[in-house]
């Protein structure tokens, strides 16, 4: 294996994180990671901010509001806005 370099995990960052790289790509960056604080902590805020948008996304509204949106979508559908 060989360590890819900062520009190289950086620029993979994303793909890395969603295991999308190639096993080999793969294996470099956590070599990188492994032996490189700076990109260790890059990898470690990334990988937080997916996990906090992906649990957002699940989260639902509270259905008082989604009875206020789909009723101002109704007004606005019916022309009565």
């Amino acid at each position: 294996m060989t360590d890819c370099g900062c520009e190289k995990a950086r620029r993979d960052m994303e793909e890395y994180l969603r295991n999308e790289i190639c096993s080999t790509e793969h294996s470099d960056i956590r070599e990188h990671l492994e032996n490189c604080p700076a990109c260790k902590d890059e990898a470690l805020v990334a990988r937080t901010l997916t996990e906090v948008v992906a649990r957002a996304c699940r989260e639902t509204a509270p259905e008082e509001l989604r009875a206020q949106v789909f009723a101002r979508l109704r007004e606005v559908q019916a022309g009565t806005h």
